[in-house]
């Protein structure tokens, strides 16, 4: 049960922090200035993100309970504070939550005035959930590394989870952009999802490669790449050909968005544009 518990908790933290970081780096390379002073749009993407970051924030406090009560052998209310701080100042682990708890209140903190400054304040809120996300390196496979070895395996992981955060940010950035709204102004977002998806397309590409590149400095520095044909009947043999195959479509969304539907959108737009004059 508490192996379940504590595999759920880290699903739901990767998942949060990845949608913080991808939705808050999004306008920073999709949107135009001119896009980013359309209230509409930027309001579509801040209102999310202070649930999400207070989310974060509550998961993550969670796991370090969930994961002191594990280590101490007791259940998680009986964790008292001075487990909790004696967890936190004396693991790795620890010292990486306090570092992601800091992250996540500035974070939060941050989203709570996006709609003051929107461009500054998805800029540190991109920072701040990317100290956060790496965090969790430091409680993964990349921690049990050492010295050279260990570096470069934390470094490759710590791409590899930027990229697929911004992958995963982006795709929640365009269903918010091409919801139904009511602003009577179908044809703009239209426009506008247009513009950003031919620029997530070159964005897109890069994540891509540098999950691939960095997956396979993680497979060599975890079980060696040699290797790798002898392990599908284990357990981490079946996640990795789940990781794979989730690999695999996400190639197929890539080439599906780069060579289809960001010329249809394209064109849609443009056929709007001309039977409008």
């Amino acid at each position: 049960m508490t192996d379940t518990l504590m595999t759920g908790i880290r699903f739901a933290l990767f998942a949060d922090l990845m949608l913080v970081m991808g939705l808050a780096a999004f306008p920073l390379y999709a949107l135009t200035p001119a896009d980013r002073e359309e209230a509409g749009v930027m309001g579509g993407l801040i209102a999310p993100q202070p649930w999400l970051c207070a989310a974060g924030f509550l998961v993550s406090l969670g796991g370090m309970l969930a994961l002191t009560a594990s280590m101490q052998g007791v259940a998680i209310v009986d964790v008292d504070p001075g487990m909790l701080f004696s967890m936190a100042a004396e693991t790795d682990a620890g010292k990486a939550w306090i570092v992601r708890m800091i992250a996540l209140a500035v974070a939060t903190a941050v989203a709570t005035r996006l709609g003051r400054h929107p461009l500054s304040g998805m800029l540190m809120l991109s920072l701040a959930s990317a100290v956060a996300l790496t965090s969790l390196i430091w409680s993964g496979h990349a921690a049990a590394s050492e010295g050279l070895a260990g570096t470069v395996h934390r470094v490759a992981d710590a791409f590899h989870m930027i990229a697929a955060a911004i992958w995963l940010g982006a795709i929640a950035a365009f269903l918010i952009l091409v919801r139904r709204t009511n602003d009577g102004a179908p044809q703009a977002r239209l426009g506008l999802a247009a513009r950003s998806l031919d620029r997530f397309a070159r964005v897109g590409t890069a994540c891509v490669l540098t999950i691939a590149v960095t997956g396979l400095i993680n497979l060599e520095m975890i079980i060696g790449i040699a290797a790798a044909g002898r392990m599908p009947d284990s357990s981490y043999g079946y996640l990795l050909v789940a990781k794979l195959a989730l690999f695999g479509v996400m190639l197929a969304l890539a080439a599906l968005n780069r060579w289809r539907l960001t010329p249809a959108l394209a064109a849609a737009d443009s056929e709007i544009s001309v039977s409008a004059i």
